[in-house]
């Protein structure tokens, strides 16, 4: 079952949740460093997220999927929100020149088909970011988070499932090596954890991050090839 936007709020609002939010937003800000200019959409419960390149972008859009519930951006903030179904987005072709998609992945009721309306929607030269819980790693199975709901992905299945949404993987991250914990001494030592996480079990991440871009070469109708007759001669 995936995480309403309530439970989620909630959970970024807790010293566990400014945690993972500060660790995930490091790595984010690493593939994304400047977006100035560009149109930007956060798709699942992207707010905290969105925070980084609101500033820059000159338009910066949260929707939230109907089935996790509606949101909207703290009072006197200069951007949009919304709430659509995950798979008819309430915009027109090639409008955002990002997409990021987090507490989404994990939480749609049909993965292809959100991902196949992420591409309507992204411009030609356009990127998606996709975070989602890993599932060999501890985040996805502690449901008093938000990545402990839903379905969690390897980096392999987020990357197959790109790949029949008509994507190219361009680079991969991960994030929250820290055990999902409430207790002080953990969270004040998220950042050996991330260090010592990274170098010696990368695969126990807490999320996978996965940018990539639309593969238009997937995307063009392959001509028919004529048939050739083959014919064979006999000689005396």
């Amino acid at each position: 079952m995936a995480a309403d936007t309530h439970a989620a709020a909630d959970f970024y609002a807790t010293p566990r949740g400014a945690v993972a939010e500060r660790l995930l937003c490091e790595r984010l800000a690493l593939l994304w460093p400047d977006l100035r200019g560009q149109s930007v959409l956060g798709i699942g419960f992207a707010e905290p997220y969105l925070r980084l390149w609101r500033d820059q972008a000159t338009r910066c859009i949260a929707l939230t999927p109907a089935q996790m519930g509606a949101t909207r951006w703290p009072l006197g903030e200069p951007n949009l929100s919304c709430t659509a179904e995950e798979d008819a987005l309430p915009f027109p072709d090639l409008l955002f020149d990002r997409v990021l998609l987090v507490h989404g992945l994990e939480a749609a009721e049909s993965a292809r088909r959100m991902l196949r309306e992420t591409w309507r929607v992204l411009k030609d030269d356009g990127r998606l970011l996709v975070v989602a819980p890993n599932r060999s790693g501890m985040w996805a199975y502690w449901e008093s988070t938000p990545f402990g709901h839903g379905q969690p992905y390897s980096f392999g299945q987020v990357g197959r499932l790109l790949a029949g949404s008509l994507y190219r993987v361009e680079r991969r991250d991960s994030a929250l090596y820290l055990p999902p914990s409430r207790w002080r001494l953990v969270l004040r030592g998220a950042r050996l954890f991330e260090q010592t996480g990274r170098r010696w079990m990368p695969a126990l991440a807490g999320v996978t991050i996965t940018e990539a871009v639309k593969d238009m070469y997937a995307a063009m109708p392959v001509e028919a090839v004529p048939r050739r007759r083959l014919v064979l001669a006999e000689t005396a």
